[in-house]
């Protein structure tokens, strides 16, 4: 890779981006970081043999942009990059309910902006990452974005109208999917099985019935038929999982996240 590449906020998500954009073959002399502390800076250059700069810095030397800071920190992030960020730039964002319009607005015009939601499991390379356009984005542009996050997962284009479903469904996703395996593990103690032997049931029935989800090409209510026998076990599990509303509350939670992704692109924090 000859490109440079800086990525602005590196926590969780910043350093797995890092990290797997070096497996896929960047080298580290190209991959450029900023950091509130300086001691964070200096863990990921002995981690991963990056360079630490100022946000000035990178947006004046980096031809990519990603900015992984938190939504509320995306408006003072833009007013320190803005003076230094050229409209060849290609910027992209992974901040929550940020539109690529607000991002448009405080930059030079015509600058390209891609918008991307990723999630948690990019720590293990198995992220699913939104992509979509902003005004000046070209497929170029969006191309390089699939590159980048396709180091650490799988992407997918969609309309920058979706992206706020798309943040309660992925993005937030993986939250929804550790609360149940805690509620089913609190459920396995309660059966009188002892917490790891629970845990381990339950992660491995999860990571099976993902792999089936994904490799059958079938229907989930046909996988789901496929265990439920008359009068068995699991109808009667599914009956109580119908008569205490658990579809109606994950429907509602989703939107519940969507409208607090509307909420952040509007500036309430």
């Amino acid at each position: 890779m000859t490109q440079k590449v800086a990525v602005h906020g590196t926590g969780k998500i910043g350093e797995a981006l890092l990290s797997g954009m070096i497996r896929a073959g960047w080298t580290p002399a190209d991959l450029l970081v900023t950091a509130r502390r300086q001691e964070r800076a200096e863990e990921l250059r002995t981690r991963y043999g990056v360079t630490p700069v100022t946000n000035a810095e990178a947006a004046k030397t980096a031809d990519t942009l990603i900015l992984t800071v938190k939504p509320q920190d995306m408006g003072t992030l833009l007013e320190e990059l803005a003076p230094h960020v050229p409209a060849d730039r290609l910027v992209i964002s992974g901040a929550a309910g940020i539109t690529t319009s607000f991002i448009e607005e405080r930059l030079a015009a015509g600058t390209p902006v891609v918008r991307v939601m990723t999630n948690t499991p990019a720590l293990v390379d198995e992220a699913m990452s939104v992509i979509s356009a902003g005004s000046h984005a070209n497929e170029a542009n969006l191309a390089h974005a699939e590159e980048i996050f396709g180091a650490v997962g799988k992407t997918l284009r969609v309309p920058e109208s979706q992206q706020d479903a798309c943040t309660a469904l992925s993005g937030s996703g993986p939250a929804y999917f550790f609360y149940l395996v805690e509620a089913m593990t609190d459920a396995g103690i309660l059966l009188g099985l002892p917490r790891d032997k629970a845990h381990e049931l339950i992660v491995q029935s999860a990571i099976g019935a993902a792999t089936m989800l994904r490799d059958s090409g079938e229907h989930p209510v046909k996988l789901r038929e496929n265990v439920t026998s008359p009068a068995g076990t699991t109808i009667n599990a599914i009956r109580e999982l119908e008569n205490h509303g658990v579809r109606a509350a994950l429907i509602a939670a989703l939107e519940a996240a969507r409208d607090r992704s509307r909420e952040l692109a509007s500036g309430n924090s």
